[in-house]
């Protein structure tokens, strides 16, 4: 009886300038394995198809468990993680692929500089440098608590800006992840000293005005949040600053 196996098919990149080209590989199967098992055991063997040995495949991992969202790649067409990408759900040949937002540096490795850049410009933190002494801050009410961990879950995967028809390399959209961040942030008893300035951010280049409502981030989201909820929010809420903007000037 031949030896049961999985088919992947894998795109392929040597370096960030270099042409992309699929290599398809066969291991042997085992029950419950997932796409980062089969990453695996092409490193631990790094034979394709062909017989011919090759490097090994470059990819990102970390916690292996949903929380980092290090191990996002297209899987079958979908973005998703790969740690949760289980082979018996999955149609074979399976094929994976980089996520073509981003810039790849290798293989299935990427570059998701441009998530952190966004975070960065509006300001995804609490600003309590120098509180430290001040005693614990305002609590928040239940209610509120249990919706701001919902948003609190985002793990910073990309997936939602793979899905996005709007972000692409024509397009300064930031993206419903950092959108949702600024929902959760300036809900915070402590995050609302820098309300304005990250609803500021929202109204500028790449902003919310971006979004054409397609909805397919909040379809794709490994965690479930309720993207497109904080984005019609954040729209209420730009609204009223520019509003109040046009009556301060």
């Amino acid at each position: 009886m031949a030896e049961k196996t999985i088919h992947l098919i894998i795109t392929r990149q040597d370096g960030p300038d270099t042409t992309p080209y699929k290599e398809e590989f066969k291991i042997p199967y085992r029950p419950n394995m997932n796409v980062i098992g089969c990453l695996m055991e092409i490193r631990r063997n790094p034979v394709n198809a062909s017989g011919k040995k090759v490097a090994p495949v470059v990819w990102e991992m970390n916690c292996l468990e949903e929380v980092c969202g290090a191990c996002s790649m297209v899987i079958n067409g979908k973005p998703r993680q790969s740690c949760t990408a289980l082979v018996d759900k999955l149609e074979q040949p399976i094929r994976l692929e980089p996520m073509s937002t981003f810039p790849v540096m290798r293989d299935l490795a990427i570059n998701r500089n441009r998530m952190f850049d966004a975070l960065k410009r509006v300001k995804a933190w609490i600003p309590i440098d120098g509180t430290h002494d001040l005693g614990p801050g305002p609590r928040m009410p239940e209610v509120d608590r249990q919706w701001a961990y919902e948003l609190s879950k985002c793990m910073t995967c990309g997936v939602c800006l793979e899905a996005c028809p709007n972000v692409n390399d024509k397009s300064a959209f930031m993206g419903a992840f950092a959108i949702s961040q600024v929902r959760l942030f300036n809900e915070h008893p402590t995050g609302k000293m820098n309300k304005e300035e990250r609803l500021e951010a929202l109204m500028g280049e790449g902003g919310i005005e971006g979004c054409g409502n397609s909805q397919n981030c909040v379809q794709s989201c490994p965690k479930g949040i309720p993207l497109t909820t904080s984005i019609a929010a954040m729209n209420r809420a730009t609204t009223v600053q520019s509003i109040k903007n046009f009556f301060r000037s």
